[in-house]
């Protein structure tokens, strides 16, 4: 059977603090990310299964990614964990959508954040291919799987 790869996209507003910047991200800013995921697998072979021909169903995908990233990310602000406790306390006091990270909260850094979470939901017999997270529609990171073996 051919290897086949099939990408969904999504989208979801969230702003993030780079600590201790040299630039303008040092400050509490948002994004209107568009990701990109892209899965590798076989098709099902099994004629008269509604699902034959199918690497995994874009619904079932669709509901992986949503609810273990956009859900979660979407509307949230994003921080590292070096950002002092006095001042992580502040910004708690202004939003209950505060995701704590033990890394710097660049499109990088959260790609590969998204890989690892993905990774543990997909279905077997299909595997993450790779990511692709728009920061801006001129930036964007890239996860790929052949890279991080």
């Amino acid at each position: 059977m051919p290897k086949i790869r099939v990408t969904k996209r999504f989208h979801f507003e969230m702003a993030h603090i780079l600590y201790e910047y040299d630039g303008l991200c040092r400050n509490i800013h948002g994004h209107s990310y568009n990701l990109e995921v892209t899965l590798l697998g076989e098709t099902l072979n099994q004629p008269g299964n509604p699902k034959d021909g199918m690497v995994i169903d874009f619904g079932d995908l669709k509901t992986i990614v949503k609810s273990e990233v956009v859900d979660r990310f979407d509307h949230a602000l994003m921080v590292s964990q070096m950002v002092p406790e006095n001042q992580l306390n502040l910004l708690k006091k202004t939003t209950d959508r505060i995701i704590v990270v033990g890394f710097q909260p660049t499109s990088e850094n959260i790609v590969a954040h998204i890989a690892k979470i993905l990774q543990q939901h997909l279905p077997s017999g299909v595997s993450l291919f790779s990511i692709r997270l728009y920061e801006t529609v001129n930036s964007y990171a890239e996860w790929f799987y052949s890279d991080n073996k």
